[in-house]
């Protein structure tokens, strides 16, 4: 007899705002109680102290998580000049000075050496594992923590203002993988001195926007589940970027029992990634040989 999951059969994506000094796992815990939720996930690790689009993904919509990963992401973030820090934001312990502060002119011409596909040496206290170990984990022991260069993708930065000689402000649009902090600490060496985030904040992460956010606390103010289903989006909102393909009941039935439908005109080409619905209902991903659907992810919605 199998077991029953606990909780309710809530399906869909919480935007949420995440305020500083809350881990991801928290916030996802947080909220999958908040609605009861029999499962939950989020869509891309936002540190402690940082704030802003934290996507959770409840029931079905884990089964798309790696949509969001993989998706775009955006930032604000403040780098504070003149200190370095063991964690390469404002948690960590100073680790190296400088007296250096660069000017507005300076810090523009540098811009164009961390945009594009460029090589990016992750934190120590990251999530990444060593052996088995997380990274953070090492490091707060003591222990020497040997990562390797990642080649990550940054699609924009752009230097916005400066509140004073020792602050300034940016954004960037990135890929999946990009460390905002080693981000950082590269842009301060490259301008002759050492730093750290003082602030960041996400505000795109793949199809969710922080327009579109809602704070823990509001969502806590709704208290119970009608109120509470109100601010889910659809678990298709993580799949917008992917094609749909209309289907018949049957053909829909055949893919929820994990089957192939054979396609006589209209196939999508070979290896194409669709989405497959019957009516507004989502019912799978699947992946195209030419001929036929194969299912990828079958959706029980």
């Amino acid at each position: 007899m199998s077991r029953q999951r606990k909780g309710q059969k809530i399906d869909g994506w919480v935007v949420l705002d995440k305020p500083v000094g809350l881990g991801s796992t928290q916030a996802v815990g947080r909220v999958r109680r908040l609605f009861g939720a029999q499962k939950a996930g989020h869509g891309g690790t936002l540190d402690p102290l940082a704030s802003g689009v934290l996507p959770i993904a409840l029931g079905e919509a884990t089964k798309t998580v790696p949509f969001v990963m993989d998706g775009r992401k955006e930032y604000r973030f403040t780098l504070r000049f003149g200190e370095a820090r063991s964690t390469e934001d404002a948690e960590g312990e100073v680790t190296a000075t400088s007296t250096v502060r660069p000017a507005d002119a300076a810090i523009s011409a540098v811009l164009d050496r961390f945009t594009g596909e460029i090589e990016q040496m992750p934190p120590a206290y990251s999530a990444l594992k060593i052996n088995g170990k997380r990274a953070y984990d090492l490091a707060r022991a003591g222990e020497t923590v040997a990562l390797t260069l990642r080649r990550v993708r940054i699609d924009r930065l752009e230097f916005l203002a400066r509140a004073d000689e020792d602050h300034a402000d940016f954004v960037v649009s990135c890929g999946k993988g990009t460390y905002i902090r080693s981000l950082g600490r590269d842009l301060a060496v490259a301008l002759g001195t050492v730093g750290h985030l003082s602030a960041l904040r996400r505000t795109v992460a793949g199809p969710f926007r922080e327009e579109a956010a809602i704070s823990l606390s509001k969502l806590e103010a709704l208290g119970h589940i009608p109120p509470l289903l109100g601010a889910l989006a659809p678990v298709a909102t993580a799949l917008d970027d992917i094609p749909a393909l209309a289907l018949t009941d049957a053909q829909a039935a055949r893919l929820c029992q994990g089957q192939p439908v054979s396609l006589t005109r209209d196939a999508p080409p070979p290896g194409a990634l669709v989405r497959a619905e019957a009516g507004s209902r989502l019912v799978a991903l699947v992946r195209s040989d030419g001929a036929s659907l194969q299912p990828v992810r079958v959706f029980n919605l």
